[in-house]
Formats: C-alpha cells, sequence, structure tokens
C-alpha cells in the first residue's frame, strides 16, 4: 500500500503503553498495518511505506486521559477492509468499548454503516465499512 494522501504520521501520547499497545497494537494490525517502530517509551505501525501511527508514553505527560469532548482530537476514522461486524465483536476482547450501541451500525446516519468505538483511555475510533461489506 502507498501513501493515499499528505498524512506522514499520527502520534497519540497515552498514559499506559503497555494497555495501548494491547489495544491499539490489536486493531491496527486488524486494520492492515503491521508494527514499525519500537523503544522505551513508545510504539508505531505502518501501512506499506506509507502512514503511521504512533503511541507513546512520554515522561512529559501532564495528564492521565485523554478527554476527546475537549478541544484538540475527537476520534480518528478508519476504512475496514474486511468484516466490520467481526472486528467489532473481537474489540471487547481487546480493551475497546462500542458506543452509542443503540444505534449501531448506523449511528453516523442511515447511508453510513460504522462503529464507534473507545479505549480505556478515552479514546475513540471511528470503523467505517468498505463500501459493499
Amino acid at each position: 500500500m502507498t501513501a493515499a494522501g499528505p498524512l506522514h504520521h499520527i502520534e497519540l501520547w497515552v498514559p499506559d503503553l503497555a494497555r495501548a499497545e494491547r489495544s491499539w497494537g490489536w486493531l491496527l494490525t486488524a486494520l492492515g498495518a503491521e508494527p514499525f517502530q519500537r523503544w522505551e517509551h513508545g510504539r508505531s505501525w505502518r501501512w506499506g511505506e506509507g502512514t503511521y501511527l504512533v503511541v507513546e508514553q512520554s515522561p512529559a505527560l501532564t495528564g492521565d486521559r485523554h478527554d476527546r469532548c475537549a478541544p484538540g482530537l475527537n476520534h480518528l476514522a478508519f476504512t475496514v477492509p474486511g468484516d466490520l461486524d467481526a472486528l467489532v465483536t473481537e474489540a471487547a476482547a481487546h480493551g475497546w468499548t462500542l458506543l452509542f450501541g443503540d444505534r449501531h451500525p448506523f449511528a453516523g446516519g442511515p447511508e453510513h454503516r460504522a462503529a464507534y468505538l473507545t479505549d480505556a483511555d478515552g479514546y475513540e475510533v471511528e470503523l467505517v465499512a468498505s463500501p459493499g461489506s
């Protein structure tokens, strides 16, 4: 896979690297990324030679939880290359909780099949079903 746009990487500072590695590592790998970098305070996963995502427990952190409702990052959205329902079912075992369960999988509207998940640290992802799946 090659980079489809100008986004180089995303870096998320997390309060617990081991917990983030379990949840984010599983999710990113399920979405086709491969482990890329590993250092004392961080990990990254990359799609081909293109975009990568970093989780880092920086010594410079000033808080212990991400607030998606505060100014800043609300969520990251990913296209799911396979079975959205299977991914959502497996997500709970990796630290993810389904949001908007009463409207799932159409919480984004009747023409938008997606799952909204949050992890133990308050980060949200939107998993968008591939067209035709």
